[in-house]
C-alpha cells in the first residue's frame, strides 16, 4: 500500500510541473505579444531589420561602332568628387582626413574643375556638413581628371565611382549618334539620336538579386539571382574616315564664313548606306556644349530645295514622253498663271535647247516642261521618289516635307524646287535612282546589331523601292549632270582627281511675313551629285543657308571634300577612265614663244589668254601635265611689266582667281555665278595697288 501512494505523488508532481511550464510559456507569449522589449531586445526594430532585400543588377550598355568596328560610344568609369568637412574624421593630426585649408583647396579645385573659386569655397564652407559635393562641376569626372585631382595631395577629398557614357570623338555626327546620360539611380539613358531610338537595345535587361537581411545587417541564407543581359552593340554604316572629312569641311565653313546652317552627307551609291553626315551648328557629345536644338539636320531640316529638283522634273518629262533635248524654247521669262517666271540672269540666253537649259539651270525651261506634264503627273512623279513622306531611316525626328502643287504658278515653281519642301535624306534617296539604273534604294544607317553572345540579331542591307525611271532616261540625265559640271556654269564645284556629275541649287528663303527674303545671301545653296562618273560609288548632297559669299564660298570647300573622299576611298580617276577625245594634257610652255604657244593651243581647241605684251611665256596656268577640257582657258603670263585688263564678262570665278593670282592682283566677289560687271576698264592698264571688284550673276 505504501509503494502505491508514492507513485501517485510522483504523477501529481509531474502534472503540476508540466502545467506550470505550460502556463509560463503562455505568459511569455502574451508578454512578447504586448511588449516591444524582451530581454533588452527591441522586437519591432529586430523585425523591421530582418527584411527581404531586392538589389538591381544593372546590365552593361552596348557600344556604338562605325562600319569598320571603330568605337564611337562606350561606357567609361566616372567619378563624383566629394570633400569631407567634419574634423571628427581626423584621429591623427599628422594624417588629416578632412579639408584643412579651405582657401588653398578651393583655389586648386577651381583651376582643375574650371569652376569659379567663390563657388568652390562656398561649398567648402557649408556649415555643419559632414561632406559636400560640387554640383555639375564635380560630377562625371574622367579617370584622367580624378588622377589630376589626386595629384594635388589635398586632404579630405574623395570620389564616388560610377559609370557614364563616353564618346571617343566628341563632335562626330552628334545629331545622329545622340547622347546618353546617367540618371539619379545610376542607370544610363539615351536621350536622342541612335542612343535614344535604340535605348532598350543598347541598355539590355537588368537582373536582380533577392536575399534576406537580419537585424545585424548581414545576409541570411542564399540569394536568388537573375543575371543581367548586357546590351547589344550597334554598328552604324558611318565610315569614320569619311565622317572626319565631312566634319573638317563643315569646320572650314564655320571658321571662314557667317551662315545660318550647313549640312553635307554622303551615301553609298549601290546600297543606300549613309557613310557620313556632318552639320553646323554642332555640339559636344561629352559636355553637351553647343546643344541648342534636338533636330537632326539630315532628317529634320525641311526647306525649299531649289534647282536640284530640276534633276527630277527633267526626268519626269522624259518618263512621260514629253522631253526632246534638242527642242528649243525662248529663255528669259514665261507666264505661269498669275506669276512671271524668270531665269536667274533675268534676260536668259535667247533661243536654247532643253539640254542647254538644264546645264544653265533655266527656270523657264523647267516651267515649259512642267506645263507639258501638268500638275498631277509632276506631283505623282515627285511622290514616287519619296518626296512628301518619310523615308523611315533608323533615326528619330524625321520630317515629311510638303508637296503643294495645285495652281499653275505652283506647278511652275515646283519644277525648279520652290514652293515645296524636302529633307536632305529624301534628296539622297531620290538620287539613288541615278546610280542604280533607275531603281530607288531605301537609305539606312544601322549596319548590324550584335548581342552579348556575339550573335548578329539584325543586319542592314540594300533595299530596293522599285524602278522609277528607264535606263534610257537615267543615261540621259547622267550626261546632262556631267555637262553641268564640265561644260556648264559651275566649274568651281569641279574636283581635280575624280569625275563628278551633279546639279546646283539656289533656293530663295520664304519670309515669315510673306514672299521671300531679298538680302544678298538670303538663299539656300546646294549641290547634288555622284562620283566617280563612270562607276558611281558615292552620292553626295550639300546645302547651306545664308552663307556669306554664297556658292563661291561653298563650292571650293565642297570640291576639296570630294577630292579627299576620292583619295581616302582610292577611287581617283585615271586618265584611261575619261573620254580622252575631250581631254587635253598641257605641256610646259614656260620659256616658249608667245606666238608659237598661242598657235599650238588654238590648234588643240583651247583658249589661250595672253597676260602682258611680252614675247615669251614666264608662267602658265593650269601647269605642266594638267588635264583640261577642250575650250578651256589657258593663262600665259609674259615678261611684260604692265598688264592690260581683259574682258572678263562671262568668266567663272575660278578663271578670275587664276588670272589675278598670276599677276598678284587683289580681288573681291559680290554675289555668285559668272562675271557680270567689274570696276576696271577693258583694255586699260591694270593698277596692282587696287582691288578688282567683281559683280557676279546670281545663279
Amino acid at each position: 500500500m505504501r509503494k502505491k501512494n508514492t507513485k501517485v505523488r510522483i504523477s501529481k508532481l509531474f502534472i503540476f510541473l508540466f502545467f506550470s511550464a505550460f502556463l509560463l510559456a503562455i505568459g511569455k507569449l502574451i508578454f512578447v505579444a504586448v511588449s516591444s522589449n524582451v530581454d533588452g531586445l527591441n522586437l519591432t526594430e529586430f523585425a523591421n531589420n530582418r527584411n527581404t532585400v531586392e538589389e538591381t543588377l544593372y546590365a552593361s550598355r552596348g557600344k556604338i561602332l562605325d562600319i569598320n568596328g571603330e568605337v564611337i560610344a562606350k561606357n567609361a568609369n566616372s567619378y563624383t568628387l566629394i570633400a569631407y568637412l567634419s574634423e571628427s574624421r581626423t584621429t591623427d593630426p599628422d594624417n588629416p582626413r578632412h579639408v584643412v585649408d579651405k582657401e588653398k583647396t578651393a583655389k586648386a579645385l577651381a583651376k582643375v574643375l574650371n569652376a569659379k573659386y567663390e563657388y568652390i569655397l562656398g561649398r567648402l564652407n557649408v556649415e555643419g556638413a559632414y561632406q559636400v559635393e560640387f554640383g555639375t562641376w564635380g560630377k562625371d569626372l574622367t579617370e584622367n581628371k580624378k588622377v589630376e585631382i589626386e595629384a594635388l595631395g589635398l586632404p579630405g577629398l574623395d570620389f564616388i565611382a560610377g559609370n557614364q557614357r563616353y564618346y571617343i570623338n566628341s563632335k562626330m555626327a552628334p545629331y545622329i549618334i545622340g547622347y546618353a546620360k546617367t540618371s539619379d539611380t545610376g542607370e544610363i539613358v539615351g536621350e536622342m539620336g541612335i542612343e535614344g531610338l535604340y535605348n532598350d537595345t543598347l541598355k539590355g535587361t537588368d537582373g536582380k538579386s533577392v536575399y534576406q537581411v537580419g537585424g545585424s545587417g548581414y545576409q541570411m541564407g542564399d540569394a536568388y539571382t537573375t543575371e543581367p543581359i548586357n546590351g547589344s552593340d550597334i554598328y552604324l554604316t558611318l565610315d569614320s574616315g569619311i565622317q572626319l572629312i565631312l566634319e573638317d569641311a563643315i569646320n572650314k565653313l564655320e571658321k571662314n564664313y557667317q551662315m545660318s546652317w550647313a549640312t553635307i552627307s554622303v551615301m553609298d551609291a549601290k546600297t543606300g548606306a549613309i557613310v557620313g553626315s556632318a552639320s553646323n551648328p554642332n555640339f559636344n557629345l561629352n559636355t553637351l556644349e553647343g546643344l541648342t536644338s534636338y533636330v537632326d539636320p539630315l532628317v529634320g531640316y525641311t526647306y525649299e530645295p531649289g534647282s536640284t529638283m530640276k534633276i527630277f522634273s527633267w526626268l519626269a518629262a522624259m518618263e512621260n514622253g514629253v522631253y526632246d533635248g534638242d527642242e528649243t524654247y525662248m529663255s528669259g521669262s514665261v507666264t505661269a498663271g498669275d506669276a512671271i517666271i524668270r531665269d536667274f540672269n533675268v534676260t536668259g540666253w535667247g533661243n536654247i535647247s532643253y539640254d542647254t537649259g538644264f546645264a544653265y539651270s533655266s527656270n523657264v525651261g523647267a516651267t515649259y516642261l512642267a506645263k507639258k506634264l501638268g500638275n498631277t503627273k509632276l506631283r505623282e512623279y515627285y511622290e514616287s521618289l519619296g518626296f512628301g513622306k518619310k523615308t523611315n531611316i533608323e533615326l528619330p525626328g524625321e520630317e515629311s516635307g510638303i508637296l503643294r502643287i495645285t495652281y499653275e504658278s505652283e506647278l511652275a515653281t515646283a519644277s525648279f524646287g520652290q514652293g515645296i519642301t524636302t529633307t536632305p535624306i529624301q534628296t539622297l534617296q531620290a538620287l539613288s535612282i541615278l546610280t542604280n539604273d533607275g531603281i530607288m534604294l531605301k537609305p539606312y544607317i544601322v549596319d548590324k546589331i550584335v548581342n552579348e553572345k556575339g550573335e548578329v540579331t539584325y543586319k542592314g542591307q540594300r533595299t530596293e523601292l522599285g524602278r522609277k525611271a528607264s535606263s534610257k532616261s537615267i543615261k540621259k540625265m547622267q550626261e546632262l549632270m556631267y555637262d553641268v559640271v564640265y561644260n556648264g556654269l559651275v566649274t568651281l564645284w569641279r574636283p581635280d582627281n575624280v569625275v563628278l556629275a551633279g546639279k546646283t541649287g539656289t533656293a530663295q528663303i520664304a519670309s515669315p511675313y510673306g514672299g521671300y527674303l531679298s538680302g544678298m545671301y538670303d538663299y539656300i545653296y546646294s549641290f547634288a551629285g555622284f562620283f566617280p562618273y563612270e562607276n558611281p560609288k558615292y552620292i553626295i548632297y550639300v546645302s547651306a543657308k545664308q552663307i556669306e559669299g554664297g556658292a563661291n564660298s561653298l563650292a571650293p570647300i565642297f570640291a576639296d571634300t570630294v577630292e579627299s573622299i576620292a583619295n581616302y576611298a582610292n577611287i581617283t580617276t585615271e586618265p584611261t577612265d575619261l573620254d580622252m577625245s575631250n581631254i587635253i594634257t598641257l605641256k610646259n610652255y614656260i620659256s616658249t614663244s608667245v606666238k608659237d604657244t598661242k598657235n599650238s593651243l588654238e590648234k588643240l581647241e583651247l583658249n589661250p589668254i595672253i597676260i602682258g605684251n611680252g614675247n615669251n611665256v614666264i608662267n602658265q596656268f593650269p601647269p605642266n601635265k594638267a588635264k583640261v577640257l577642250k575650250n578651256s582657258k589657258v593663262f600665259l603670263l609674259t615678261e611684260s611689266k604692265t598688264y592690260t585688263m581683259p574682258d572678263m564678262t562671262g568668266w567663272s570665278t575660278s578663271e578670275v582667281i587664276s588670272f589675278c593670282n598670276l599677276i598678284g592682283l587683289k580681288y573681291h566677289f559680290t554675289n555668285y555665278g559668272l562675271v557680270d560687271k567689274f570696276n576696271f576698264k577693258v583694255n586699260s592698264n591694270i593698277d596692282l595697288t587696287k582691288t578688282l571688284e567683281i559683280t557676279l550673276k546670281p545663279g
